[in-house]
């Protein structure tokens, strides 16, 4: 059994499981979750300062370049998370809604919470001038999550939700959004 293989498990065994882990593992889950993005912003502010990287773009057009990404990047997250809460479910991977969610933002993007945690952090490295944060962590954040999704997320998704999973993959795009639904 290779390495995903057991992380799909695990996790499968968690979400049908009883609640007690739920509680213990979604607050833990998101903790971590949210320490490491911030970890590795604050990184990119730190390397940016070591190795003397200057502005990449003038202030203001950084500024304003910046907010044109994480505006809608919060605003998806936001309203994703909302959905997620709303269906009795959380952000953290342990603890989803119960239904798979194929409607609204999610009838446009199969990861629009992603979508926009990506956006946002492409938005503050360039609002903030951080030649680490835009061209080198938020990269390599977007390829460890998509490989997450592809490995882990997506097979576990599958195993619980079967054809209705693999449909809905067929049709909506993973990170993107269509402007028009077919």
């Amino acid at each position: 059994m290779s390495f995903s293989e057991k992380w799909v498990n695990a996790i499968y065994k968690i979400v049908t499981g009883g609640n007690k882990s739920k509680y213990i593992l979604t607050p833990t889950g998101g903790l971590i979750f949210v320490t490491f993005i911030l970890s590795f912003i604050f990184l990119s502010f730190y390397l940016d300062r070591i190795f003397s990287f200057s502005d990449f773009l003038p202030a203001t057009t950084a500024k304003i370049t910046g907010l044109v990404l994480i505006i809608p990047g919060i605003i998806f997250s936001g309203k994703s998370i909302y959905i997620f809460i709303k269906s009795k479910g959380t952000p953290v991977p342990v603890n989803p809604p119960s239904e798979l969610i194929t409607d609204g933002i999610y009838g446009y993007s199969r990861n629009p919470m992603l979508a926009g945690l990506i956006m946002q952090l492409f938005g503050y490295g360039i609002f903030c001038n951080s030649i680490t944060l835009t061209f080198i962590v938020s990269p390599v954040f977007m390829l460890l999550s998509i490989a997450e999704l592809k490995f882990i997320e997506e097979p576990e998704l599958e195993k619980r939700f079967g054809e209705k999973y693999i449909s809905y993959k067929k049709s909506v795009p993973m990170f993107f959004p269509r402007i028009f639904k077919k």
